[in-house]
């Protein structure tokens, strides 16, 4: 349990700041440059990921010895090409229906919204990859459910190893083992 906490709380912060940069990009993009709300937040949505990737590997998710690096990338920028749909999907949302050039026209309402919409599109996809990174790319969410439950109801250190081994996430990672390329790690 204490190292679930430990990890979602460098999650969060490695979150925190990758929304400062997000947020802080798409706010110059739309409040100084006028650009379109959809078109900046992609931008500010990519440049965060970038940092988003490499902290949380660095800091939160440890590289799992039975799965391919290439694997692991391939899932967080998949997993983030879903996350940045529904950034998109929420930031256009949160403007619908005014002007097409509100961007001009309704300035203030305009970025009033785009910010709403980004702290809406932010929980839902930091959820969202939470979930996801947790399920696939790391090796402890079977034993740190297993700590969640009471002592009597837990499973064996043989069944929690038996669980894993069953686990689209380690067969996955097998998998992604066993079809890297000779000479890649």
């Amino acid at each position: 349990m204490k190292k679930l906490i430990e990890q979602l709380v460098k999650f969060g912060i490695v979150g925190a700041i990758a929304f400062v940069i997000d947020w802080g990009i798409l706010n110059l993009l739309v409040g100084v440059f006028h650009m379109h709300n959809v078109l900046a937040g992609t931008i500010s949505f990519l440049v965060s990921l970038v940092f988003n990737y490499l902290a949380s590997m660095k800091y939160v998710f440890k590289h799992r010895d039975d799965m391919a690096r290439w694997m692991e990338i391939l899932i967080f920028f998949v997993a983030s090409a879903a996350g940045l749909f529904m950034n998109d999907v929420i930031i256009w949302l949160s403007t619908y229906g005014m002007n097409h050039d509100a961007y001009v026209s309704q300035h203030a309402e305009y970025l009033l919204r785009t910010n709403i919409g980004k702290l809406v599109a932010t929980a839902v996809v930091m959820v969202w990859n939470f979930i996801i990174r947790k399920w696939l790319l790391d090796d402890t969410h079977t034993n740190a459910m297993n700590r969640l439950k009471s002592k009597d109801a837990r499973l064996t250190e043989a069944e929690l190893q038996a669980k894993w081994e069953r686990s689209f996430a380690h067969r996955l990672g097998r998998w992604s083992m066993e079809h890297t390329p000779h000479g890649w790690q």
